[in-house]
């Protein structure tokens, strides 16, 4: 029963939750009146949710609302509505505003809107002080109460009949902003205000003007007064010239006049009213003039321009001559246009300091180089020294006979290569003019102090011209001209070959000559002859005043078999390399017969032994066949043996060494009794069937080799003696002197060796 009243409420309960099914369709934010509300106005911010029900039951509702992503707003509800109310709405609400609902696990939040509260609170400003002193600071404050960081405060500097002067300070963490404002000279009465601003989506908004603040300025001093004794109109070059600075002061405390011209401090005094500065007056003396007296912060300043006359011009210096030759004579002459009275003098100016020649109007001198120079006047009237505009002497030392010689040194150019000549003049004075010629062409004009270069870059094989230069200055002397220079053009040597005579190969023991020849190239040349290793060896050098050079080496040896070359060079320092060339030395033609001898000796003794070896073997079995058989099986077998003797023809062709083995056989024979003949007929037949083939093939192979032996070795001998006599017959096998006097043969090295004998 239990059990089936729990399976009934469970079904009931199953049924019951299942009734309570909800989902959310939207969850929406107005605000009221609109998105746009103006400072101080009420606003609502209102959250409602849309939800689908299986059937009518009632639910919970947790509503939030935040404000850039800050709570500003959070309550319970059983409907599906809520509302944040603002009575009085500031620029602080400006924001984005969003909603999330909560219900029995579910959770759905809107879209963000974003409210602007337009317009701002009116700041206010406070002053520090109300009567300040020119110089002095005030300090401002504007405030924003109501407002939210970060702002920006705008302060402004009213004048009368003026722009009002405008400076803004940002502030981010603060809403309120202290400035400090200098008073200046001229602010007499001052009025300020200021204003908030803050940025709404990359739009300025600024708030109202906050109210006005007066300040009243009094002046610490009255501006300055600059005079000057006499009247600034009327002064002249010599006369004394005053200047007078006063002021009139409230507080003598930390006070300072200032006497100025052209940024330059003339004079100056601290704590007192007045201010004095005289000097003689020139005309350097004319300009503005300025009086600054300060305090603490104010400055004021006054202005004066003084101009003053001219007593009289400037000398003038004229000279006979600028530009003379050593040892002419000079004069200087000092005047002033319509001016008499003066005293003269005549400076030579130097860069350590000016040297006076004379304290006159006219000067007279025999001048030397060292006298070069610039030179003035100086006139001094009432105390008033002016002097002239320097005037430029040039004494010149006549020019030197120049010297032409190579850059390189030696008079000699590489064909194809540049040549850089130099002209040198050591005496005289510069500028001097170099001009250079090839042959009696002008190639090239160079100003310089000392000396010229020219580089000549058309350089021919069969050019006879000379080259000379002449240099030149100011003086009356005219030109010099150098020696002619002939410059020798060498030729670079080219395509080297090597040759040898025998060529390829020689005999050890024997000589050979190496020729290396050029094609062309500038006499002397050196001719170097290398065999290639792994480090190239010098094997001979020889200079030459022609285009080849030989090199004989009378004994060559197995090891100077290899690789051969040469390389010439001359004074163009160009190293031309030949072709390699192989050189192979071989045995000599009667070392090459005794080995053969040798060889042959070896054979034939080696053949003699292994016969004396065959020999002595045989000779140990016959011995034990003999003595079985007794002495009448001996003589038997010898009548046996006689009587057989043709058939046995057939197999040891008569040689020596059959006869004597036939004698060895009859002796021994001879030597047994007539006893046991059958037994000696049975012994013949398995000799001759064991012994008598292998000698008659031994005996044959021997023979062939000793006829071959002499034969061939008489035969090998007689070839060597034919080449060695042919070979001495040879052209190239003759002596090495007769060789090089022999004119015709067909090879060209064989030729290039008889052209040069």
């Amino acid at each position: 029963m239990y059990l089936a009243l729990l399976v009934i409420f469970l079904q009931f309960s199953e049924l019951y939750t299942q009734d309570k099914v909800f989902t959310f369709n939207t969850v929406e934010i107005k605000v009221e009146p609109s998105v746009k509300v103006r400072n101080g106005a009420p606003m609502s911010i209102i959250c409602h949710a849309d939800i689908s029900k299986s059937a009518d039951f009632q639910l919970k509702y947790n509503f939030t609302i935040f404000k850039d992503h800050k709570l500003v707003f959070m309550t319970v509800s059983d409907t599906g509505d809520a509302q944040y109310e603002v009575p009085v709405a500031k620029s602080s609400d400006t924001g984005d505003y969003q909603c999330t609902v909560k219900a029995d696990k579910k959770t759905r939040s809107s879209d963000p809107v974003h409210v602007w509260v337009t317009g701002m609170t009116k700041p206010t400003l406070t002053a520090d002080k109300r009567d300040v002193l020119e110089g002095e600071v005030v300090k401002l404050r504007c405030e924003l109460p109501e407002e939210d960081p970060p702002l920006q405060f705008c302060f402004r500097k009213i004048k009368t009949n003026s722009t009002p002067r405008e400076t803004c300070v940002p502030e981010s963490y603060t809403n309120f902003s202290v400035l400090e404002v200098s008073v200046e000279e001229g602010d007499n009465i001052l009025q300020f205000d200021c204003f908030g601003r803050r940025n709404v989506k990359l739009e300025w908004e600024d708030s109202a003007h906050s109210n006005k603040t007066l300040v009243t300025v009094r002046e610490p001093f009255i501006k300055p007064t600059l005079t000057t004794v006499p009247s600034s109109n009327n002064v002249t070059e010599g006369d004394q010239i005053q200047f007078e600075c006063s002021t009139v002061v409230v507080e003598m405390r930390d006070i300072e006049i200032i006497l100025q011209k052209n940024k330059s401090i003339l004079n100056s005094v601290q704590d007192k009213k007045l201010l004095r500065y005289s000097t003689v007056a020139t005309l350097e003396d004319s300009g503005e003039y300025l009086c600054k007296v300060e305090q603490g912060g104010a400055s004021k300043t006054t202005k004066l321009n003084v101009v003053v006359s001219e007593l009289f011009p400037k000398p003038t210096l004229v000279a006979s001559m600028t530009k003379l030759d050593k040892n002419k004579e000079l004069i200087l002459n000092c005047s002033i246009n319509g001016f008499q009275t003066a005293n003269f003098s005549i400076i030579r100016k130097n860069a350590n300091g000016d040297i006076p020649l004379k304290n006159s109007q006219t000067l007279k001198m025999r001048v030397n180089v060292n006298d070069t120079g610039s030179y003035t006047c100086k006139a001094e009237v009432k105390g008033i020294v002016k002097e002239s505009k320097p005037v430029r002497i040039n004494v010149y030392a006549p020019v030197s006979k120049p010297t032409l010689s190579v850059a390189g040194g030696l008079p000699e150019v590489v064909l194809g290569k540049p040549l850089q000549l130099i002209c040198h003049s050591v005496m005289g004075t510069p500028p001097k003019t170099f001009r250079f010629y090839k042959g009696d062409d002008v190639e090239k004009i160079v100003i310089n102090d000392t000396y010229a270069t020219f580089l000549d870059e058309n350089i021919r094989l069969n050019d006879q011209r000379g080259y000379r230069c002449d240099a030149r200055n100011n003086h009356s002397s005219g030109v010099k001209t150098s020696d002619i220079l002939n410059v020798t053009v060498i030729v670079p040597v080219r395509d080297a070959s090597l040759g040898s005579v025998p060529y390829g190969e020689v005999e050890d023991g024997s000589e050979i000559a190496f020729l290396c020849s050029v094609k062309e190239g500038s006499l002397p040349i050196l001719f170097r002859f290398f065999k290639k290793t792994d480090n190239e060896v010098l094997l001979f050098e020889k200079i030459e005043h022609r285009d080849r050079a030989m090199w004989h080496k009378e004994t060559m040896k197995r090891q100077d078999t290899g690789t051969y070359y040469c390389v010439a060079s001359n004074r163009a320092n160009v190293d031309v390399r030949s072709q390699p060339i192989t050189i192979s030395v071989i045995l000599a033609a009667w070392k090459k017969g005794v080995v053969a001898a040798l060889v042959l000796i070896t054979i034939a003794g080696a053949g003699a032994l292994a016969l004396w070896w065959f020999l002595r073997k045989k000779k140990k079995a016959k011995g034990p066949s003999m003595e079985m058989s007794g002495s009448a099986l001996a003589a038997n077998l010898t009548s046996e043996k006689l009587a057989r003797q043709p058939n046995d023809g057939d197999y040891y062709s008569g040689s020596g060494y059959i006869e004597d083995s036939e004698n060895h056989m009859k002796s021994t024979d001879e030597s047994k009794g007539p006893d046991l003949e059958s037994a000696e007929v049975e012994y013949t037949e398995v000799e001759v069937s064991t012994l008598d083939p292998h000698r008659g093939i031994f005996a044959r192979s021997y023979l062939a080799l000793k006829i071959v032996s002499y034969t061939g070795f008489l035969q090998y001998v007689i070839f060597l003696a034919r080449n060695w006599i042919r070979k001495y017959n040879a052209p190239e096998n003759l002596p090495l002197k007769g060789r090089l006097s022999c004119p015709v043969t067909a090879r060209t090295l064989r030729r290039d060796f008889c052209s040069n004998p």
